[in-house]
């Protein structure tokens, strides 16, 4: 694997499981010092141990995006170790999914407080960082954040934001040479489909069919090829590069699939309540 980011310093949020840990390894192998940043400590150990005996160099920080000062000790600590920042990845996230007619306000602005408030927390705790080092700044959306679907609107409306923000603030720090790129993934193997609302891990196994879930380290090498080149906007996932295409230049017929997908639900289904 090529050195592209040897001596640079990568901060991962949501670096426990699933593509923030796959990504962290990916980047450690291509040279990286690499700042694994989560809630869960014993997993963020495990996996700088397996860094490290890789050959690669890691460091665990406990963190918790919901919490901005927890971000700004966790960045401290990065900075601390290493002198500074050059890529950060905004991985953290889960998914409050349910009918919307049955969900309450609390469901979306516990959605939102970790999916966008705590994405645009790590973005101004590290700001300062990148813009010393020309740095280049990741925000994971999603396929989701292009697409509504339903039964998913409060993750769906989480990541449009989160899509807007990076398409905005693209602009605003081009002038200070960061770059900033939205990954929007298909379905990637994760334990995402396994939380619930509250953002607690469950046994619930993942409803996603594993023919069309990616693995992680795949796409994980394919994050940090799209971040490497500064892309704006990088769609993971074939069929999510096939689903918003369609969504796009033939919106009628994707609504028709989307209400077939989530058990015909629509305006009529709505009429008969």
């Amino acid at each position: 694997m090529s050195q592209a980011f040897a001596d640079q310093t990568v901060f991962i949020t949501g670096a426990s499981s699933g593509i923030g840990a796959e990504v962290a390894r990916v980047f450690a192998a291509e040279g990286a010092q690499v700042a694994v940043a989560a809630r869960r400590a014993d997993r963020l150990a495990a996996l700088v141990g397996e860094i490290e005996a890789a050959g690669g160099t890691a460091l665990a920080v406990e963190c918790d995006v919901r919490d901005r000062a927890s971000i700004n000790t966790a960045v401290a600590q990065t900075v601390a170790a290493y002198g500074g920042i050059d890529v950060v990845l905004a991985n953290a996230g889960f998914g409050v999914t349910g009918d919307s007619a049955r969900l309450e306000t609390d469901d979306y602005r516990r959605q939102f407080e970790t999916n966008v408030f705590g994405v645009i927390d790590t973005v101004h705790a590290t700001l300062p960082e990148l813009i010393k080092r020309n740095g280049r700044l990741a925000l994971v959306g999603s396929i989701m954040g292009l697409i509504g679907m339903g039964n998913s609107a409060p993750y769906c409306a989480s990541k449009f934001a989160v899509v807007g923000f990076a398409e905005s603030i693209g602009y605003d720090l081009a002038q200070r040479g960061v770059s900033v790129t939205c990954i929007n993934p298909g379905i990637v193997a994760s334990e995402i489909r396994s939380v619930n609302n509250r953002g607690e891990l469950t046994n619930k196994p993942d409803p996603a069919p594993t023919w069309i879930t990616m693995p992680a380290d795949k796409a994980a090498r394919d994050i940090v090829r799209a971040i490497r080149r500064r892309k704006a906007t990088h769609v993971v996932t074939g069929h999510g590069k096939v689903i918003t295409f369609i969504a796009r230049h033939f919106p009628r017929s994707f609504r028709f699939l989307a209400r077939k997908a989530t058990g015909g639900k629509g305006r009529k289904g709505l009429e008969k309540k």
